[in-house]
Order: C-alpha cells, then structure tokens, then sequence
C-alpha cells in the first residue's frame, strides 16, 4: 500500500509501495529516522488511517471498506495502543483508566477484568492511586494494562520506552516480549532505538517511506 499526503497541492508519499504480512504472537520492530513513516504504518494498521492506494487487513477484515460504526467495533475490540507519553487521564485512578475502555465498549461489570490485567503487568496493589502518584514505568504498566483490557489481537506501541530509563525501559520490552508469547498477541512497535528492537521477532527497516 501507499499512503500520500499533499503539501502545497503536491502529493507527498510518507509509505510507499509497503507490503508486509505479520502473524499472530509476533513481535516486530519498525525502526528508522524520524519521519520515515513508522507512524503512519501504526496508524495504517490501527485502522487510524487509510491507505491512498492499496490494502490493509486485520484479521480477515479490509478496514477501508467498513463503515464508521464498523471502524470503531473494529479498534475497540481488535486493536490496543500504547503510547511514549502514556495518556493516562489524571483525574482516574489506575484502575478507572483501565476499565474506560470497557465501560465505553458497554461492558458491565468491568471491576474484575481490568483488575486481572493489572495482575499481568504487576499493578494490582497500586489500583487505587492516581497516576501522579506513578513513576513512568509504572504509569507505562497502566497503560500496557489498559490497552489490554478487551483483549486485542493487535497492540501497537509508539516509542513506548522513550520516556524512561535504560533499567525501566528493559523491565517494559520484557513485559511487552512475554505478552506476545503467553497471550499470542502481535505487536508492532516503532522504535529508534536497535536495542529495544532486538528483543523482537521481526524487524521492518523504514528509510524514506520504504522497506529497505
């Protein structure tokens, strides 16, 4: 697929002629420069985006051709994002920013499901803080745990260590490598850093918005 945008009324590639196929429980690093369209392929995948021309399928399912109330069954139940700058709401605590998701979803009953995946990540006993009270790992485990909660076939993860440390940023590519393994799990995640990539199953080098 290629995915174009236009600048001054000229089209612009940021991917093109991109063509991969990933399997379920693999875990893939898109590393690259900064601006070399490893945001736009998680969007892309994430049915965030459209391509201007080719494909994507996600489980069987052709994203562009859904309609907007298809769109958003799709990302709820299918996808789950995790980002560099954690997105936690600050005015929920951890386990209210997990059971959002599944409170939005229609899901009654929520307390026990999202308490079950801050058990995976090992957040349990901190259910009740605030995320100001977090460190940056820990805020990074929430929202691990909260991208999990509907049980997604597909996690995409921006920069996900970015924002910490070398010792915390390990302790969050272990969680993210045991996910893809115990809860077979794809993960796509866009990386600058080749020791983070390392860990991964598969790497998807991007250089001017093509697979090199």
């Amino acid at each position: 697929m290629t995915k174009e945008y236009v600048t001054d009324g000229a089209p612009v590639p940021a991917l093109l002629n991109v063509s991969a196929e990933f399997s379920r429980g693999e875990f893939v690093a898109l590393v690259g420069r900064s601006g070399c369209g490893k945001s736009t392929l998680l969007n892309l995948a994430g049915a965030m985006d459209f391509p201007s021309s080719g494909t994507i399928t996600l489980e069987g399912v052709q994203t562009s051709a859904l309609n907007d109330s298809s769109l958003t069954k799709l990302r709820r139940e299918k996808v789950g994002f995790i980002f560099q700058s954690f997105q936690l709401l600050p005015t929920l605590s951890v386990i209210e920013n997990v059971e959002l998701p599944l409170m939005l979803a229609g899901a009654r009953a929520v307390r026990p499901a999202a308490m079950e995946r801050l058990a995976w990540v090992q957040m349990e006993d901190l259910a009740a803080r605030m995320p100001y009270q977090l460190s940056g790992g820990q805020m990074q485990r929430v929202a691990i745990a909260r991208a999990l909660v509907n049980s997604p076939a597909l996690l995409l993860a921006d920069e996900p260590t970015g924002n910490l440390d070398s010792t915390t940023g390990d302790v969050i590519l272990q969680l993210l490598r045991h996910i893809a393994d115990e809860r077979r799990t794809t993960i796509l995640m866009a990386t600058h850093s080749l020791e983070a990539a390392g860990i991964t199953d598969t790497v998807v080098r991007l250089r001017d918005g093509q697979v090199v």
